[in-house]
């Protein structure tokens, strides 16, 4: 065996260094980055709150079935009549689709025939033409319409 001189100063070569630990903490920071991108891009896409037409839902109402959606349309004239509950009318399309909406709860103030309207609910069954709400979303009248001009029209297929 060597022994060791103490009285020996020349410099020593440091050990090699471990990269690994460099590694594991760009590791675990990119898992930290990714499952916080993940987290909040669901939970950006759980709040967008979408819509169907009364066209559109009308052409997917077999796949649609009794879920809870969104129907938009627009109230045709002379259709609402209160009810015990709340309200019923009939919603138009673009087309000649209509669909018979009851709703239940006091409808908002601006509720009217000729206006566009978003109901939260659901049809009675996948080939009934009865959907049934608890919530009733007035659209915005004039800006709305006029920034959207073929999303309703009328009889004569003028634009509402």
């Amino acid at each position: 065996m060597d022994a060791i001189d103490p009285t020996n100063l020349s410099p020593v070569a440091a050990p090699p260094t471990r990269r690994r630990g460099n590694l594991r903490s760009v590791v675990v920071l990119v898992v930290l980055v990714a499952a916080i991108g993940l987290l909040l891009s669901q939970g950006l896409l759980s709040n967008l709150n979408y819509f169907k037409t009364v066209d559109e839902a009308m052409a997917q109402k077999s796949q649609l079935g009794t879920q809870t959606l969104r129907l938009e349309g627009l109230v045709e004239r002379g259709s609402i009549a209160r009810t015990n509950s709340g309200a019923s009318f009939v919603l138009t399309g673009s087309g000649k689709q209509h669909v018979n909406v009851r709703v239940s709860g006091t409808p908002p103030q601006l509720f009217r025939a000729n206006i566009g309207v978003v109901v939260v609910g659901h049809f009675v069954s996948a080939a009934s033409l009865n959907f049934v709400g608890n919530q009733i979303i007035v659209k915005h009248s004039a800006s709305y319409i006029a920034a959207h001009p073929n999303r309703f029209k009328g009889q004569n297929g003028s634009p509402r």
